[in-house]
């Protein structure tokens, strides 16, 4: 099977044995040991979330990063990619939220300018996030790093299969008779991997299990005007970028 053909033509990919479970642990614990006093923590009962998880400890990517995770990226993308933008999350095992369906469409930077390919601007925990041009969503892809077994009974991504290809689209205008439904089922140190522009949804969980996940998307974009990324991060032992 090759990869990265794989990816770009359906939009996500399930790899397993990503991690072993010494690494999990690990991780884990790391995790576990965080000040969750810290803002950037978002603690509901139906989510516990770290925002800029890998700006805020990029001590993690020497644990997230290891051979096999740089291997597969190195795959797909080639080696000039960095990361854009990370987030842990926590959907407990009581939690009753879910997500309908949608596509991932805004990106996060460093400031607001004026530019009309950018639009629908906000602000928040002083991050601002905008929609940026199409071709930058096509260019991104979405690493989500599981350190629980996942499936459709505890928040298993469900993709429509190929969505990507549609480019930007109202959920209003799929024909769901017509589309591919696919529960993405991950084991604890697998990774899923995602296209922002793919039709992505999760279900409530029923099966009083954890889904803990770090979610990191990439990118090897300049962005215009002097804009930065806000959350960018070179991957080590990757070619350098110069920001």
């Amino acid at each position: 099977m090759n990869l990265s053909k794989e990816f770009h033509e359906q939009g996500f990919h399930v790899v397993n044995n990503v991690y072993d479970k010494d690494e999990i642990n690990t991780i884990s614990n790391f995790i576990s040991n965080l000040d969750s006093t810290n803002p950037i923590f978002r603690k509901t009962d139906d989510l516990f979330a770290i925002r800029q998880f890998v700006k805020e400890f990029p001590e993690i990517k020497k644990l997230l990063f290891n051979e096999n995770l740089k291997g597969i990226i190195k795959n797909i993308s080639g080696e000039d990619y960095f990361i854009v933008k990370s987030i842990y999350f926590d959907k407990p095992e009581k939690s009753n939220w879910f997500v309908s369906y949608h596509q991932d469409l805004t990106i996060s930077v460093d400031k607001k300018i004026e530019d009309k390919k950018f639009s629908n601007w906000t602000k928040k925990h002083n991050q601002f996030a905008v929609q940026p041009p199409e071709e930058i969503l096509e260019n991104i892809f979405t690493i989500r790093i599981h350190l629980d077994e996942t499936n459709k009974d505890n928040g298993a991504l469900k993709v429509l299969k190929k969505s990507h290809l549609k480019s930007i689209c109202r959920i209003d205008s799929i024909d769901f008779e017509k589309e591919i439904e696919v529960f993405c089922n991950v084991k604890s140190g697998g990774i899923m991997l995602m296209k922002p522009l793919l039709f992505h949804a999760s279900n409530k969980t029923t099966n009083d299990k954890n889904r803990r996940v770090i979610h990191i998307e990439f990118s090897n974009k300049e962005l215009p005007q002097n804009l930065q990324w806000s959350e960018f991060s070179q991957i080590e032992n990757f070619t350098s970028h110069n920001s």
